[in-house]
């Protein structure tokens, strides 16, 4: 193992036995805001800081320190950072000073209220106004589950601080793209809760692996990726991808998103600062993304999602739905019960022409009838449909089932046929846990790339084929599963029986009298 993963490894070892150990008896998802808002605090702080200390060595002016300067000072770069970073901190209220005294601070509490309240009111009016409002109004300072008395929830508090301000995060070099540590630590607390928390986790929380085979299945042979969408971002695992691998080589891209859930929602933006993308670089919104869609009228040349699965929603008791331009191409809405086509057809629409979409879908989608067949018939019909993979099971936090991925494309698509992929054996297991691999994901995308007939794992299908099916689009009706049952050779049984097993017993029996007689 190389020795940097082995290092990262370690320290989040060490980070997730720190966080841990904090929590006492409240449940580990609901204090993961603790944490990760902590986490996020130290990120700011110590950005800022180091820009304005940067700031003023390209000045000339050596061993300057924001951190001791005084906050009447201070104020007067409130503008420019507020313009370049989208927030502004005062040196009493960076995260290193609050911990210098949290221990003896017998108003930790008020102090944290105030100064993350400040922190988002620096932003009001201006443009990074709606990425950084509410940003820590997850971190609640009197939660009675943290303690009884004020005096032992800020004690709590400051175990908290102190526990991350202790966290070895390599924060020297916050322009270098290389260095990650707050988003991959980040981003490893999230996977940690997630897996903790089973089913209620596995909401709002993407396997690493299955995030980066989506982003690389968006990025194939999509050259010009300046803008990556995900209607359902959670705490933004997926976008993320993108920053790790187009972003290195376009700054500029950006990044849209939108989240029903409020506390999932601040998660996300935090995660996008803690990637050290910059507030005019990402736009994430909170509401209802089927009924309230908050990126009306702008196409993305990457789109990925893992929607909720089967979720009901309003569908045709809504009238005025049927004409809204995402979902009226189909003629028809996606049923009540299940509203997953409803998000792949609004997906769809928001899809350039030219660009990619790579959804995770509940595998009844592919086969139920009625509506949903008609919304397939619809997508197949006119040629949107590009993959298929079936996945395997048992990937994802409190979700045993199969799940698939679908790839839509529009005029990008090569030809009028749907590739089935069937991966579902494309797995390693990792505790009680199946896990895709590196080299299995290899292996699907090139299975994706060729795009021709493998047997038992791909099968490239007419457009008129699937149609004459019903337009179904489950894997397993068009890849051939392989037979590893033994192959009995009957023939070469009854020869054995004959020449071998008879005689042998006649022969033991032949023995068996014989001593029978002597007795």
């Amino acid at each position: 193992m190389p020795q940097n993963i082995q290092q990262r490894e370690e320290l989040h070892k060490t980070i997730w036995a720190i966080a841990n150990s904090l929590r006492g008896a409240i449940d580990g998802w609901e204090f993961k805001s603790y944490v990760l808002c902590s986490i996020f605090y130290r990120f700011i702080s110590e950005n800022m800081q180091h820009y304005i200390d940067h700031l003023q060595e390209l000045a000339g002016v050596k061993g300057f320190d924001y951190s001791k300067l005084d906050d009447s000072i201070a104020e007067t770069v409130r503008t420019q950072m507020v313009q370049e970073k989208g927030y502004f901190i005062l040196p009493s209220q960076l995260f290193c000073n609050v911990c210098k005294t949290c221990r003896q601070n017998e108003n930790l509490n008020l102090a944290l209220q105030k100064t993350f309240r400040e922190i988002e009111a620096s932003a009001q009016g201006t443009p990074s106004e709606d990425d950084v409002r509410g940003l820590f109004s997850d971190f609640a300072v009197n939660n009675s589950q943290l303690g009884q008395s004020v005096q032992i929830r800020n004690q709590k508090l400051a175990d908290v601080l102190l526990a991350v301000r202790d966290m070895d995060l390599h924060t020297s070099r916050f322009e270098d793209n290389e260095i990650d540590t707050f988003g991959d630590t980040y981003e490893f607390l999230m996977k940690m809760y997630a897996s903790n928390a089973g089913k209620s986790g596995g909401e709002f929380y993407t396997p690493q692996e299955v995030s980066e085979l989506l982003a690389e299945l968006a990025s194939i042979n999509n050259e010009h990726i300046d803008s990556v969408y995900d209607p359902a971002c959670g705490s933004g695992s997926l976008l993320m991808k993108f920053s790790k691998t187009i972003g290195k080589t376009n700054p500029e891209l950006k990044y849209y998103g939108q989240e029903i859930n409020p506390t999932t929602y601040n998660l996300c933006r935090i995660n996008m600062f803690l990637h050290n993308i910059n507030f005019s670089n990402f736009d994430i919104k909170l509401g209802d993304t089927l009924l309230k869609p908050m990126h009306k009228g702008l196409k993305f040349d990457a789109i990925v999602s893992n929607p909720p699965y089967s979720l009901p929603w309003i569908g045709k008791e809504n009238p005025l739905l049927i004409n809204d331009d995402r979902y009226a191409p189909a003629s028809v809405l996606a049923p009540k019960q299940y509203s997953d086509l409803a998000f792949t057809m609004h997906m769809l629409s928001h899809l350039k022409e030219t660009g990619t979409c790579a959804i995770v879908e509940f595998p009844g989608v592919l086969y139920r009838g009625r509506d949903e067949q008609k919304i397939r018939q619809y997508l197949v019909s006119n040629n949107y449909v590009d993959t298929i993979i079936q996945l395997p099971s048992n990937l994802f936090f409190g979700v045993g089932i199969s799940t698939c991925i679908l790839v839509l494309k529009k005029s990008a698509k090569r030809d009028s046929s749907i590739l089935f992929i069937d991966a579902s054996e494309l797995y390693d297991k990792v505790g009680n846990k199946n896990v895709l691999s590196p080299n299995f994901r290899r292996q699907i995308v090139d299975l994706y790339k060729q795009r021709k007939d493998v047997p038992y794992l791909s099968k490239l299908v007419t457009n008129d084929i699937v149609l004459a099916n019903k337009s179904t689009l489950s894997v397993a009706s068009y890849v051939e599963q392989e037979n590893t049952r033994e192959v009995i050779n009957i023939e070469a049984v009854n020869r054995r029986l004959n020449d071998e097993i008879v005689p042998q017993g006649m022969e033991l029996r032949k023995m068996v009298d014989e001593i029978i007689a002597t007795l």
